[in-house]
């Protein structure tokens, strides 16, 4: 058998299999979690020019493009003398943003083996915990609120929504945390915990979610239940649904007898990754296919969050979906 111990989760509707070791790296990557995610962001705002974002500044919480058919009571009028431009006035209180974000810490988001300290290598919960913190740097520009929740088979974590610099700072810590061990047979109980957070949240708020979507708790109505009652309040919903398609949705894995293991549950099987791959493409496809179909009845965003790409996808889809909902 292959050293390699994948991850296999098995129900009557579909296999997934990744690959894990037991122990992650101390990775020192994360140890300037701040600085790096800071760096990642003035990357990103200086190339703002070339995206459908115009105009991005430290100005944009004062300012909303004025949309046809609003009332002109609060257009700037000196703004656009010099911008030619129409933009209204937002006050304080209407432009802050509450935005809470949770953090699937299972054992399947630990997946696969970090080699080196790179951003090219990151795991799902590296990959999420980056994406975050970078979210975060937004957030603090910006003078909004965050709030942040993480869950596996237990409701691991809870800070409701601060805009203060100790408050963000204590965030950044945790999370630079939870990325330096593995969490050994932690299940993924997805749906008892959305339900939780959703409680917690009061105000009117933008939510967003990282989880890879493998959870221990397979029915999926109850699943969509939980993404439902997310809504109430009128909140916002995003769900980046964290993957790493090469082996996760492709099954790329060489054709060599390897044994997999369930990194939850501790189940085993053996098997040739080429006898399988045809119809794990296809159960999948099915699967993601109805997570898509299911959050578009919801009115909850869906965005496929690959970890070989880079954070933009996320800042961009975070920006866009902040206009909107302000």
């Amino acid at each position: 058998m292959a050293n390699a111990k994948p991850f296999v989760f098995l129900d009557d509707k579909f296999l997934i299999i990744l690959d894990i070791q037991k122990e992650l790296q101390n990775v020192q990557l994360f140890k300037n979690l701040d600085l790096l995610t800071n760096q990642a962001v003035e990357g990103f705002i200086s190339g703002m020019h070339k995206s459908p974002f115009h105009g991005f500044s430290s100005e944009f919480a004062e300012h909303a493009i004025y949309n046809q058919g609003e009332s002109t009571k609060h257009i700037d009028w000196k703004l656009y003398a010099r911008t030619d431009k129409l933009y209204t006035k937002k006050y304080e209180e209407e432009t802050n943003l509450r935005c809470h974000i949770i953090l699937d810490n299972s054992s399947s988001m630990h997946y696969p083996v970090q080699k080196n300290n790179s951003f090219n290598n990151l795991n799902k919960i590296g990959f999420s915990v980056l994406a975050t913190a970078a979210l975060m740097n937004l957030l603090k520009r910006q003078r909004d609120a965050i709030g942040l929740s993480v869950y596996s088979d237990s409701y691991e974590f809870y800070a409701p929504e601060k805009g203060s610099e100790r408050h963000h700072q204590m965030l950044v810590h945790y999370l630079s945390k939870l990325t330096f061990k593995t969490q050994q047979n932690k299940t993924t109980k997805t749906y008892t915990y959305l339900h939780q957070i959703a409680e917690k949240i009061h105000r009117r708020s933008m939510i967003i979610l990282f989880t890879d979507m493998l959870q221990t708790e397979t029915e999926n109505q109850a699943l969509f239940e939980a993404l439902k009652h997310l809504k109430y309040n009128k909140h916002e919903v995003i769900l980046f649904h964290t993957i790493d398609s090469t082996t996760e949705e492709e099954f790329n894995f060489s054709n060599a007898p390897k044994r997999f293991t369930d990194v939850e549950t501790g189940e085993v099987i053996d098997l040739y990754a080429e006898n399988v791959k045809d119809v794990y493409q296809k159960q999948m496809k099915e699967y993601i296919k109805n997570i898509k179909i299911q959050c578009g009845q919801y009115r909850i965003k869906y965005v496929t969050a690959d970890i070989k790409t880079d954070l933009n996808k996320v800042l961009h889809t975070y920006l866009l979906e902040r206009h909107i909902f302000a």
